[in-house]
């Protein structure tokens, strides 16, 4: 396969650029790439290696986290564009060889007054995309930056976490609506406006709303012939300890006054309580209507972010080891997929047909190794076959003796 010569895109007229960023990590990427020394000696340093199943040592080389237990980052600058009325396409391949157990695996695009060298964890960005993986949580973050907030997804987007290497793709659309994908298969869409809170709500409760007198919200209620019991003796719950008596080295002056200790009433019942039943007239919980948010505003440019200038990686790893690759910035879903089809994909199919070739080992070794326990359980059934008939044959011998 041949290598995909790779170079920031020259961008004659910004608005109709179909490719704005694109890397494979060819020789020369260091030229593209700032490193961040923010965190001093905790930066961890980034290798460029191939993945250990590849199927082209070249052109399958990324970049990867080498360093236990470090911060990590590096950003590369592209020339400053809006994504206004167009879609903005984010998409990186990440391999999680190591078996990530807990760190992230994400991207993030910057405005133009970053800085490259002092990038970290509170750097101001535009989004938030990738893969975050720590114990049993295991999902695609996806970020956006809004009025000074950094605002998660509602409800976040669960993935599932191996060795091998995935592609993640996102569609940031002019209509406020996105798509995720993993391995171009989609794992998430919908609007902007419902699955984050970039805007007030559209309704809330009425706060002049009363709950009517006849609004019954009891679910039971006490059984109108359930009548306490004629011998039921409401005691207390604890009372004095009839057999304590006063120690006999208890001093009034020194120890206070003696009191006797209290114990648990056997005849205790606690306080009776009528049966209860369902209320047949029960409405439910009663909840405030609710009315238009006078408050509320529309924005159709939710999607917008006009200063476009950088994308990098600021992440923290546990434990070190993840390889990325073929990261691409556009305004077309086909030219990432494009992408995809020449950079991921072949190594996918190649590291999906070592996967299966290793089970077959495995399956192989385990038939050689149960023939081998099978041979040998057979070769000891033998010997202690032998080793009965000699005690046998001793035996009669020694019955023959005896005879004679």
């Amino acid at each position: 396969m041949l290598k995909t010569t790779i170079a920031l895109s020259a961008l004659a007229a910004v608005a109709n650029a179909k490719v704005i960023f694109k890397e494979d990590f060819s020789k020369g990427w260091r030229e593209r790439w700032v490193d961040s020394t923010f965190k001093g000696d905790d930066q961890g340093e980034w290798k460029w290696v191939a993945p250990k199943i590849h199927a082209d040592k070249e052109a399958d080389k990324g970049i990867q986290t080498s360093q236990d237990s470090k911060y990590y980052g590096i950003s590369a600058k592209f020339p400053t564009f809006s994504n206004k009325d167009k879609d903005l396409v984010v998409q990186f391949q990440v391999t999680h060889e190591q078996g990530i157990d807990c760190g992230g695996g994400y991207v993030k695009i910057y405005g133009s007054g970053t800085k490259q060298e002092e990038l970290h964890g509170e750097t101001p960005y535009n989004i938030m995309f990738g893969p975050d993986i720590c114990g049993s949580t295991k999902i695609v973050h996806l970020i956006f930056a809004h009025e000074g907030k950094n605002l998660l997804k509602k409800v976040p987007i669960q993935i599932e976490s191996d060795t091998g290497p995935h592609i993640y793709t996102l569609v940031l659309s002019s209509d406020n609506t996105y798509k995720v994908l993993k391995d171009n298969e989609e794992a998430a869409s919908g609007k902007l406006e419902d699955d984050w809170d970039f805007l007030l709500p559209k309704e809330i409760p009425d706060p002049e709303a009363k709950k009517p007198e006849y609004w019954d919200d009891r679910a039971e209620i006490p059984d109108p012939e359930s009548k306490k019991p004629d011998d039921w003796d409401e005691q207390p719950e604890f009372i004095v300890d009839p057999e304590a008596s006063k120690p006999a080295d208890w001093d009034d002056e020194d120890d206070g006054e003696w009191e006797a200790p209290l114990i648990k009433n056997p005849e205790f019942k606690g306080s009776w309580t009528p049966k209860m039943l369902k209320n047949p007239a029960f409405k439910g919980l009663w909840t405030r209507p609710l009315k238009a948010n006078p408050e509320y505003k529309s924005n159709d440019a939710l999607y917008l972010y006009e200063d476009n200038a950088i994308i990098g990686f600021d992440l923290w790893q546990v434990k070190s080891g993840s390889i990325f690759d073929n990261v691409i910035v556009t305004d077309s879903l086909s030219d990432a997929k494009k992408f995809a089809k020449e950079t991921f994909e072949p190594l996918q199919k190649y590291t999906a047909a070592e996967k299966l070739k290793e089970e077959e080992r495995k399956k192989e070794a385990e038939k050689k190794t149960e023939g081998k326990n099978s041979k040998v359980s057979k070769e000891e059934d033998n010997e202690e076959d032998v080793e009965l008939i000699e005690e046998e044959d001793e035996e009669e011998e020694d019955n023959i003796r005896d005879e004679l």
